[in-house]
């Protein structure tokens, strides 16, 4: 993970895919009554804004996306890159992370900060982060002043300037954040480790910030090439919500954006792609600085992008019922009649072009030690696989997303994001549209087969924090039965000594 700065702050991009992603429902302790829950239909009436989603692409072949939104004379600008760490070349790693840092700097037209600065006047955000599958800036400001945003991230787009009296310091900046993000957490490297050995093949092993040798080589010329390779117009998105009418957005993204001549073919993005694992997988991090022990047990699952017909939403279905909160399985077994564990739950993370991840991670609580908190996760686990899960848990889970539904409705930049990471990982705006529906579609069985489909031990890499020079079985940790929600609405039951997310630098996951 990247530091948080003015422009940058640390978000999950897995809450910001589907409805049911653990960032925004895994935190929903009311179960209320049939009489009160939202119905199918409810959800269909807020899934999206008040006005259709539009979509139209410009003679240079940027994608522009409309999500009129009129509640506030606000409006939300993103730009999101098809291009993340997954497609840097070898021996590059951090380079897509290095030039998102770097599209600050100042262009041909404005030098640097002026951007920031004329959003700051006008008590604008701005920020950018960087993922394995995409990179994105964005604003949000009043909604007149949509064109001044328009006109500077299109200049930005194919006038940056880069000397070596702006690249060599980033690149010292970006160092020190890694040391500081990575080098100095515990957590973070394990994390680290955790991906490398989970993904053996694909891209998605290699960081987003990079591997600390490769950051030191990266050059201005190494900026400049992925640059005018990849930030054209034909593989960006635009994404316009807020107090905006489609005929506004396409004038003022003709004035702008239209100008812009496509520098590039990027082509299809092939990538090696990871083999099926035959073997389960350990590794085992230990420290001095780890207070609190805690293993985490990562699977290999399909994306909502590359999953068959009804998997994604049965393995969100699955995540919620194990593990998504205070309700679920884990929760109840581990923390409530137990008392084994400080934290334990589950997410899937499907938010990719490629494979996806589905993790449970445990925490012991007083006498308890991470042997008996692990052995009691794998035993709900085989549970969940052989018996299933019952109707009345169905039921909760759905009845989550229709909260989460509806509760994202509320943020005009989450309703945005949603869509955009939808566009940039391979799916379509009738994905993100019609995923109430799918997950109203779920059934009973649909859960159990991804379950013992995808949970197999073979699946898997497991992850343990441990203090330094202690065998996890004598581990017995203080009791703390602490579970807080952090800004960004990511799971924090008092377990992340070990980061549990993915793969986003500076808004989020692994660095």
């Amino acid at each position: 993970m990247i530091a948080a700065t003015l422009r940058r702050t640390l978000v999950p991009a897995l809450a910001l895919s589907v409805a049911f992603a653990p960032g925004v429902l895994a935190r929903d302790a009311q179960t209320g009554t049939a009489q009160t829950e939202p119905t199918a239909s409810d959800v269909q009436d807020v899934a999206i804004p008040d006005e259709r989603v539009t979509s139209f692409t410009l003679d240079n072949g940027l994608q522009v996306v409309v999500l009129p939104d009129r509640r506030a004379p606000v409006v939300t600008q993103m730009i999101y890159y098809k291009v993340g760490a997954a497609d840097e070349a070898p021996g590059e790693s951090g380079v897509a992370h290095f030039l998102e840092h770097l599209m600050f700097k100042g262009t041909s037209n404005y030098p640097e900060g002026e951007f920031s600065q004329r959003i700051a006047e006008v008590g604008g955000q701005e920020n950018a982060f960087t993922t394995d599958d995409y990179t994105g800036y964005y604003q949000q400001v009043a909604s007149d002043q949509l064109e001044m945003i328009m006109t500077y991230e299109a200049d930005r787009m194919s006038n940056l300037v880069l000397t070596d009296e702006v690249v060599l310091p980033e690149r010292d900046v970006i160092l020190e954040e890694r040391r500081m993000r990575v080098g100095n957490e515990p957590g973070a490297q394990l994390s680290e480790i955790v991906q490398a050995t989970l993904f053996a093949n694909s891209p998605y092993g290699t960081p987003v910030i990079g591997w600390e040798d490769e950051i030191s080589s990266l050059t201005r010329e190494d900026a400049i090439a992925f640059y005018n390779k990849y930030y054209t117009p034909s593989n960006a998105i635009l994404l316009i919500a807020g107090d905006v009418t489609v005929d506004q957005v396409r004038e003022l993204a003709e004035k702008t954006y239209g100008q812009i001549e496509q520098r590039a073919e990027v082509g299809e993005r092939e990538r090696p792609m990871e083999p099926e694992p035959l073997a389960e997988r350990t590794v085992t991090l230990r420290d001095a600085r780890v207070t609190q022990p805690s293993f985490n047990t990562s699977y290999l699952v399909p994306s909502a992008t590359t999953a068959e017909e009804g998997e994604a939403p049965a393995l969100d279905v699955l995540s919620d019922v194990l593990g998504g909160g205070t309700t679920s399985r884990l929760y109840r077994d581990l923390i409530v009649e137990k008392g084994i564990a400080a934290g334990a739950g589950a997410y899937y993370r499907s938010s990719a072009l490629e494979e996806g991840v589905f993790v449970v991670y445990g925490t012991p609580r007083g006498g308890a030690n991470l042997d008996t908190v692990e052995d009691a996760v794998k035993a709900e686990i085989d549970e969940l696989i052989e018996n299933g899960i019952t109707e009345e848990e169905l039921e909760r889970a759905k009845n989550r997303v229709r909260k989460g539904v509806i509760y994202l409705r509320d943020s005009q930049t989450a309703m945005a994001r949603r869509f955009a990471t939808a566009l940039a990982t391979g799916r379509t705006i009738e994905d993100v549209e019609t995923w109430p529906e799918r997950i109203e579609a779920v059934t009973v069985k649909d859960v159990q087969a991804v379950a013992e489909r995808y949970l197999k031990p073979e699946r898997s890499v497991t992850g343990y924090l441990l203090p330094e020079q202690i065998e996890s079985a004598e581990i017995a940790t203080p009791e703390n039965t602490t579970g807080t929600q952090d800004s960004s609405g990511a799971r924090q039951d008092s377990t992340p000594a070990m980061s549990p997310a993915g793969n986003v630098a500076d808004e989020e996951s692994r660095s």
